[in-house]
């Protein structure tokens, strides 16, 4: 997500032939931090400062979230699968302790702008857990929702196209620290387009065995 990009992409745009109809999902390993008065303050005022400008999607509060990995498509697993995925990851997470990572940095890409979890190697069991549990779950290897993993929450994806330097003068470089504990990883079916925010919990792998 970096160097700095000049001009921002219409994210919905570019996706539009990846996206399901109604009824059809993907599940994933998220980290869901809706709930989380530290993660809703930073996402605040990032909204805050990006308020106003053009051009922009912000992240539902109830939605914050840090993506980990992408299981597969939901009519190719079945509840039972899910279950196993679950109890494996469990069996992976049930010695390692909450993670607390730093919110702060901000990062830019042309469809969106998100704030990195640092250090990225804490969460690194999080991602182990959740590859390993789908591929014995279901036989198959699931991937990464991008080229590389870097831990982020997203605070506003880009619906046009674009200069970027608006938005990054408006946010900058980087928000005031702050700290969030991740006690939880969780499976979500999202279903249909992005756009429409229909996820559904199907699990929830608690850290330290807790």
């Amino acid at each position: 997500m970096s160097p700095l990009p000049t001009r921002m992409a219409n994210r919905w745009e570019r996706r539009r032939a990846l996206m399901l109809p109604p009824g059809q999902g993907q599940l994933y390993w998220h980290v869901l931090l809706g709930d989380d008065p530290d993660a809703r303050a930073i996402v605040q005022e990032a909204h805050d400062r990006l308020a106003g400008l053009p051009g922009l999607d912000l992240v539902p509060h109830s939605f914050i979230h840090l993506t980990t990995f992408i299981a597969g498509y939901s009519h190719e697993i079945t509840g039972h699968q899910v279950n196993v995925m679950a109890e494996e990851a469990a069996v992976q997470l049930e010695r390692v302790e909450p993670i607390t990572v730093t919110l702060g940095r901000v990062l830019y890409h042309p469809e969106a702008v998100v704030l990195e979890a640092r250090p990225a190697e804490r969460l690194r069991p999080l991602l182990e857990a959740a590859k390993s549990a789908t591929r014995a779950a279901t036989g198959r290897d699931g991937v990464l929702a991008h080229d590389v993993w870097i831990p982020h929450v997203t605070v506003a994806y880009s619906n046009a196209d674009g200069p970027a330097a608006p938005i990054i003068n408006a946010l900058g470089k980087r928000l005031p620290d702050r700290e969030v504990t991740i006690r939880s990883l969780h499976i979500v079916n999202q279903d249909g387009p992005e756009t429409v925010w229909d996820w559904r919990l199907l699990a929830e792998v608690r850290l330290g065995g807790s």
